[in-house]
């Protein structure tokens, strides 16, 4: 076995002397264990999580979903980037989810604002749903429908060839559709990418790439 394990350890005991795991003399990816977690996975906001070393493309069209859950007005969800213009990007601004494309031409965005009451930063699960399908694209916010009209119909492919980075990016990695710098601080789960009708769970601790990003477990709701 190569690979650590997803676990708590606590108490533990070398010929009778207990370990002292508050003042380890080096450590390497452990967190804190909660006292009550959920599925998912924790960013404490410092980092990020790039998948799909090879280059993601995303052309004609795409469907992303995912959960998150945040206490922060700021963040960045995802983006995909290209070395030219060509982008796709999910972003927390100002409490508002900002969904970016450009297929070329120019950036296009479906911005969702709560109304009332609402609100997206409470620590509770939201749902998302973000689509692009040749120039149109589309944002469903807890099954709250946005849609943005888009000037430049003759263009309808993100040519795309960079990884997926998520809850953040690289000081030195240009992100074309993404406007803020604010890595994601909370829990996100369940992102899937779909293309012509190809469904694809990310699993994050497949990661190439994991910088202040927690797998297998999220704090439990704080009250």
């Amino acid at each position: 076995v190569t690979h650590s394990i997803p676990a708590c350890i606590g108490s533990m005991t070398i010929n009778s002397k207990q370990l002292d795991n508050e003042s380890p003399v080096s450590i390497f990816a452990v967190n804190k264990c909660y006292v009550t977690v959920q599925d998912g996975t924790f960013f404490d906001g410092s980092g990020f999580a790039a998948l799909v070393r090879e280059g993601y493309k995303v052309r004609s069209d795409v469907n992303i979903t995912l959960e998150f859950r945040t206490t922060a007005v700021h963040g960045v969800l995802l983006g995909v980037s290209s070395a030219k213009v060509d982008a796709i990007g999910l972003e927390i601004v100002h409490g508002k989810v900002l969904f970016h494309v450009n297929n070329g031409a120019g950036r296009i965005t479906a911005t969702y604002e709560p109304r009332g009451t609402k609100n997206l930063c409470d620590g509770k699960w939201h749902k998302l749903q973000a689509n692009k399908s040749k120039h149109r694209i589309s944002l469903i916010i807890d099954g709250n429908l946005v849609q943005t009209d888009n000037p430049y119909i003759q263009s309808t492919s993100a040519d795309t060839n960079n990884p997926i980075y998520v809850g953040g990016y690289p000081a030195d990695v240009k992100q074309n559709c993404l406007t803020s710098k604010s890595s994601f601080r909370g829990c996100l789960r369940n992102l899937v990418l779909t293309k012509s009708q190809h469904a694809e769970f990310f699993d994050f601790s497949r990661a190439f790439d994991l910088r202040g990003v927690f797998p297998h477990s999220c704090p439990g709701v704080e009250h």
